[in-house]
């Protein structure tokens, strides 16, 4: 196979896909890897965040029927539609992140090491309420940030940018957060945000990385780190795939390293999944470099409408990322259908339009018998997806699948 495969180019169904020749199954974790995401910061996340109010893990759902459809021997769907009630995975970064970042600003000011539990159970609300975070979000980290900054007691100010739709917003206004549009795509709101923090001394709590932001996202991906350890807990046998949408990559980054460090060069194959409008990673993988893509980044899946790769996503991704999709927004659309309408007993899920660019890329590649074969998907394979979203716009979620959250679930008449 050539570096790139390109389908069906001009129609809903198209995709390319991209291997990464970085990538190596027996390539170790190393050092700085281990100073990005570990063991250690997993166990403090996973102590802390089942101590929140309202924590329960999130189900893993098997999908015979469609696993029989695609043609694979095992699919399975981890659901982060019901995290801690808002709706996405996000609430185990953005709201972890903030929660160390009180701990280590609390104990500044007090003067002794300030632990988890006190930062939520709002041990110092003098000291928490000094302090205002802020971030730039398509909605779902947004949203997570804030419900942090309401529970542990700080300000909060979000910026989206200009197609973040007016519910997206409101619901993150529900958690006590202001919130600012801004002109430009999401890395343009992702730069005001950090101007804006510097001249007035607030903390940016962000999901991605740049030169001179490290730290703090580290913490963001640790959390997200939680939901991987759940879902390979879960599976009797490792999996040998898992399909991932990109984003900024944080995500994707969290659940390769817990791959990694748990099965090590038994590891699965990692298929990362971008929208072709904001295809970052494709880029990035096309060049073995970060690679930025301009534009609107105008998708329908406004989670993953993003320009620029995490720098500490890529220090993973780079060596245990194995190959990039680029896919169609009407792909998001037809996976968000087929998973509120399944076949043959498989359950009734509701997935956001962020959320299914992972099973999007596997329908494709099992659809292609040069992609199945690049990737070493037959009849064997055992699938791991992450359905990251729930109906977290419920008016545009009700739009694309013809019926609300509440009839897919059957709780309404």
């Amino acid at each position: 196979m050539t570096p790139d495969l390109t389908r069906g180019a001009g129609t809903d169904a198209a995709f390319t896909l991209c291997l990464n020749p970085l990538a190596e199954h027996d390539k170790p974790w190393t050092a700085e890897q281990d100073a990005i995401l570990s063991d250690a910061g997993l166990a403090l996340a996973r102590e802390t965040i089942s101590g929140w109010p309202g924590h329960a893990e999130t189900k893993l759902h098997a999908l015979p029927a469609l696993a029989a459809r695609l043609g694979v021997a095992e699919l399975r769907y981890k659901d982060e539609a019901t995290r801690f009630g808002l709706g996405s995975f996000k609430a185990l970064g953005g709201a972890y992140a903030v929660a160390r970042l009180l701990a280590r600003k609390i104990g500044e000011a007090v003067g002794r090491e300030v632990s988890m539990a006190e930062v939520t159970q709002v041990a110092y609300p003098e000291e928490a309420a000094k302090i205002t975070v802020c971030c730039a979000t398509d909605g779902n980290h947004g949203r997570s940030v804030a419900w942090g900054a309401q529970n542990f007691g700080c300000n909060c100010v979000i910026f989206i940018h200009a197609t973040v739709s007016e519910g997206r917003k409101a619901a993150i206004e529900a958690y006590g957060a202001e919130v600012r549009r801004c002109a430009g795509n999401y890395d343009d709101s992702v730069r005001e945000a950090q101007e804006t923090a510097t001249r007035e001394g607030w903390f940016v709590v962000s999901d991605t990385s740049y030169e001179g932001y490290m730290e703090i996202p580290k913490d963001v991906m640790q959390g997200y780190e939680v939901m991987a350890a759940e879902a390979f807990d879960g599976l009797a046998d490792a999996p040998t795939h898992v399909f991932l949408q990109t984003g900024v990559g944080g995500m994707a980054a969290a659940v390769a390293a817990q791959a990694v460090r748990r099965y090590g060069a038994a590891r699965p194959t990692i298929v990362l999944c971008d929208p072709d409008q904001s295809a970052c990673w494709l880029e990035t993988m096309r060049a073995g470099t970060p690679t930025a893509v301009e534009g609107d980044l105008d998708t329908l899946m406004a989670g993953l409408a993003c320009g620029e790769v995490s720098a500490l996503a890529w220090e993973i991704l780079r060596d245990h990322g194995d190959a990039v999709m680029a896919l169609t927004d009407a792909s998001a659309v037809a996976e968000m259908k087929r998973l509120a309408h399944p076949e043959g007993g498989d359950p009734a899920l509701v997935a956001g339009e962020s959320a299914v660019a992972g099973l999007a890329g596997l329908a494709a590649a099992m659809s292609d018998q040069e992609a199945r074969a690049a990737l070493g998907l037959d009849a064997h394979s055992r699938v791991l997806v992450f359905g990251t979203e729930g109906d977290t716009d419920a008016a545009l979620y009700e739009e694309l699948v013809g019926m609300s959250a509440a009839e897919v679930r059957g709780e309404a008449a």
